[in-house]
């Protein structure tokens, strides 16, 4: 295929891209590109990119990514002139991310990492266009006790036929599959390991930390944490992870790489902050720990540091100040008592 001509901005592809980290990722590319956001709500929302529908730059397609797409016959992608400019880059976010509901999805998690991953990569080949697979953390498996940091050449320890293994396996064969296409077909990959994420539009009362602490903190609840006093983990702003999502994609970095902070913080001192932030009556309590709230590895980010030259820069007071704040102010406008916000 030949070199396609570009008519003023590049076209970009998000699969998952009405999801948490999806949403943000594409607030910030249609500053620049015009962006393709396919999303079927299987865990995202229609909320989280509202404010970008009038925007010519961006359009929405409601699809399930576990089935093939061709994006050429679309109407509403014909301003986007694709049978002309083809697809530059595909950012493929696109998995159900819900612990709470994780059991209800277990079927649709294992087809978005297999299926939904295929059909990316077929259209990445198609259009010959640069390739970002966003994974996760949870490839590692749980933490060792020896190596509390991990780097991109650790093998990890997963059991393939745990409880959450379509999502935890899923995403190693994510990845498989992606580095079988760069060598089969010489496409431009990248594979970015995120780890925990928090920030605006996560779903409250979806079984995850920060934001259903600041919920509960915000009706003067009490915090449960699902572990002991000890737990803890590190925590990246989306902002800082959609940054080193695109500078990824803009390199020329191979292989995977660590997307997070390599801040260890407690869980317990991150509940009381937000109680004090908010000036809660709360109370932190504690109970057994669930399937999604294990201690997972933290990132040793030397790679995209050297690499790349990123590093988190939004600090964990002042991300949660930023996540209360939008949490606050959603939760008083809509006048409801639980804002669900993907």
């Amino acid at each position: 295929m030949s070199k396609r001509a570009i008519f003023d901005k590049k076209n970009v592809l998000v699969t998952g891209g009405a999801g948490f980290i999806g949403s943000h990722l594409c607030d910030e590319l249609v500053k620049d590109s015009k962006v393709i956001c396919l999303d079927n709500f299987s865990t995202g929302d229609e909320k989280n990119i509202d404010h970008l529908l009038a925007n010519p730059n961006f359009e929405f397609v409601r699809h399930d990514i576990t089935e093939p797409v061709i994006l050429g016959n679309l109407p509403g992608l014909q301003k986007f002139k694709i049978e002309f400019q083809g697809i530059q880059e595909i950012y493929h976010f696109a998995c159900p991310t819900s612990p709470k509901n994780f059991k209800d999805n277990i079927i649709k998690t294992v087809l978005a990492n297999s299926f939904g991953t295929k059909n990316a990569l077929d259209l990445a080949k198609e259009y010959e266009a640069k390739f970002f697979l966003a994974s996760s953390s949870v490839v590692y498996g749980e933490r060792p006790n020896d190596y509390p940091k991990v780097n991109e050449s650790y093998i990890g320890k997963i059991d393939n036929l745990s409880e959450r293994s379509s999502y935890d396996e899923g995403k190693r064969f994510a990845e498989t599959l992606v580095m079988a296409y760069e060598k089969k077909y010489n496409l431009d990959v990248k594979i970015g390991r995120i780890f925990r994420t928090y920030g605006p539009r996560m779903r409250l009362n979806d079984n995850q930390m920060i934001p259903d602490f600041i919920d509960n903190a915000l009706e003067n609840n009490n915090l449960t944490i699902l572990g002991d006093k000890n737990f803890d983990s590190s925590f990246c702003y989306v902002d800082d992870c959609v940054e080193a999502s695109i500078k990824i994609m803009n390199s020329d970095i191979k292989g995977a790489i660590n997307i997070g902070s390599d801040v260890i913080v407690n869980i317990t001192d991150v509940a009381q902050k937000i109680i004090d932030i908010i000036g809660s009556k709360s109370k932190i309590d504690y109970a057994l720990s669930e399937m999604f709230m294990t201690s997972l590895s933290i990132p040793e980010i030397n790679k995209i540091k050297d690499k790349i030259g990123w590093m988190p820069i939004t600090t964990v007071d002042n991300g949660l100040k930023k996540t209360i704040n939008i949490i606050r102010t959603s939760k008083g406008i809509k006048g409801i008592e639980n804002f669900v916000n993907n």
